[in-house]
C-alpha cells in the first residue's frame, strides 16, 4: 500500500507539473514575448496573386499542361497547414482541423478579414488566443499573412479567377515592361519631341536616359518627356487617334496615326508603351507591328503625307501573348498563318519573367472580357494560338 502511495503521488506530482508546464505555455507569459506585435500593418494589395491552392492550371491549357499553364505560388492551404495543421496540434488531436476548404472556410468571412475568425487568431495580440501559438517560435511572416488577407479580402475562392488574375498580372507587364529604356510612355513621347514632331515642347520638357546594356556595355541614350502634363497630353491624344481610326478607318482616313515608334518618325527606335492596363489592352487590340514599321505603308494620294502605320490591324505576326509564352505559335489573325519559331523573348530574352508569371498573365488574359474573342481565338474561331509541341490550337 505504501508503494502503491508513493507511486501515485509521484503520478500527481508529475501531472501538476506538465499541467503547470501547459498552462504557463497557453498563458504566453515570460521574457520571449515582450514587445511582440502580432497585427498586420499591411493592407489590401490587389496587385499580390493569393489562392487557396498551390498550383493551377490555366484555362486554356494543353491537353498536358506545359510548363507556363501552371500558375505556382504558395497558398492559403499551404500556409495554413505549415504553421497550424502541425502533428501537435491542429492536425493531430487538437480540433479543429484545417485540412480542406470547406474546413478552412468555416473560420472566414469571404470579403472580409477583419470578420474573419481565422484573421483574428493570426492577427491578435490576446496571446491566449493566437495561433499558431506564441511560444512555438513559429509565428508567421508579413508574407504569408498577406497572401492570406489578400486571399479572403477577394472573396476567399477555392479557384482563382478574373479578379485574381488582372490586377497580378498588369503589374507583371508594368514592372517587368515599363522601364524607362523599354516599353515606357515617357520615352516613347520624348523621342517625338526629340525628332522635332510635336510642337511647343522646349528642352526643359525633355530629360536624357542613359542605358549601358550590362552584357555588351553599349551605352543607349533615350529622350523622355518628363513633363508629367504635356506627356499625358501627348500620349493620350495618340490612343485617342489610334482607336479612333481603327474604329473605322474610312470614315475616320484623317485620324490615321502619324507619330510611330520605329524609324524615321522616332529619333530612336522605341516600343509601343505598356504603362498601364489601357496601354496593354490597346497594344492587344491595335498591335505595335501594325501601328509602327520601317517602311511607308500608305501615302495621301493629296498631301503626299507618308504613314507607316497599316490599316489593317488584324494583319500582324505578333501579340501580347505570343511575345511572353515560348510555349505557344501565333498565326496570323488575318492570313491564318501561322509562325513557325516563337516570340517569347519579351519574357525570357527582356524581361526574365518565370513560367509561372507567364502563365498569370496567360489566365488574365484569356479570362478578360475586354480583350475580345478575336485575339484569343481568331476569326470565327479559327485559333491563332497552337502549342508548338503537340500542335493544340486553342479554341474556345
Amino acid at each position: 500500500m505504501k508503494r502503491m502511495s508513493f507511486l501515485n503521488a509521484t503520478t500527481l506530482f508529475l501531472v501538476v507539473l506538465l499541467t503547470s508546464a501547459s498552462l504557463f505555455q497557453c498563458k504566453k507569459e515570460g521574457n520571449l514575448i515582450q514587445g511582440l506585435d502580432r497585427t498586420f500593418k499591411g493592407k489590401a494589395d490587389s496587385t499580390v496573386y493569393a489562392a487557396f491552392y498551390d498550383s493551377y492550371n490555366v484555362v486554356p491549357s494543353d491537353v498536358t499542361p506545359d510548363v507556363n499553364d501552371k500558375i505556382k505560388y504558395r497558398g492559403v492551404q499551404t500556409i495554413i497547414h505549415e504553421f497550424c495543421g502541425t502533428s501537435n496540434c491542429h492536425g493531430g488531436s487538437i480540433g479543429p482541423k484545417f485540412d480542406t476548404y470547406s474546413e478552412i472556410m468555416r473560420y472566414v468571412t469571404a470579403g472580409s478579414p477583419e470578420s474573419s475568425k481565422l484573421w483574428e487568431y493570426l492577427t491578435t495580440n490576446d496571446f491566449d488566443k493566437a495561433m499558431p501559438p506564441v511560444n512555438s517560435n513559429h509565428e508567421m511572416t508579413y508574407t504569408d499573412k498577406s497572401t492570406i488577407y489578400n486571399w479572403i479580402k477577394n472573396g476567399a475562392k477555392e479557384k482563382p479567377d478574373l479578379k485574381d488574375f488582372r490586377p497580378a498580372a498588369i503589374s507583371l507587364i508594368v514592372q517587368g515592361c515599363g522601364s524607362a529604356n523599354c516599353h515606357n510612355q515617357a520615352t516613347a513621347t520624348g523621342g517625338w519631341a526629340r525628332a522635332g514632331f510635336i510642337p511647343g515642347l522646349v528642352s526643359s520638357d525633355t530629360s536624357q536616359y542613359t542605358y549601358i546594356n550590362p552584357i555588351t556595355g553599349v551605352a543607349t541614350v533615350y529622350c523622355q518627356l518628363s513633363n508629367s502634363t504635356k506627356r499625358d497630353l501627348v500620349w493620350n491624344a495618340y490612343k485617342d487617334s489610334v482607336k479612333k481610326f481603327y474604329s473605322d478607318t474610312v470614315a475616320n482616313a484623317s485620324f490615321r496615326p502619324w507619330k510611330t515608334f520605329a524609324t524615321p518618325r522616332s529619333a530612336l527606335s522605341t516600343r509601343g508603351p505598356l504603362n498601364d492596363y489601357d496601354d496593354i489592352i490597346m497594344d492587344i487590340w491595335y498591335p505595335k507591328s501594325a501601328r509602327s514599321n520601317s517602311s511607308v505603308q500608305y501615302t495621301n494620294p493629296i498631301t503626299l503625307m507618308t504613314y507607316y502605320v497599316k490599316g489593317n490591324y488584324l494583319n500582324v505576326t505578333s501579340s501580347m501573348v505570343s511575345r511572353c509564352d515560348s510555349t505557344l505559335l501565333l498565326a496570323n489573325p488575318f492570313t491564318g498563318v501561322y509562325a513557325t519559331n516563337h516570340q517569347g523573348d519579351m519574357a525570357y530574352g527582356d524581361g526574365g519573367l518565370k513560367p509561372h508569371e507567364v502563365a498569370l498573365i496567360k489566365a488574365w488574359y484569356f479570362a478578360d472580357p475586354n480583350i475580345p474573342d478575336v485575339w484569343k481565338y481568331g476569326n470565327a474561331n479559327a485559333g491563332i494560338f497552337k502549342y508548338r509541341k503537340t500542335g493544340t490550337i486553342i479554341k474556345k
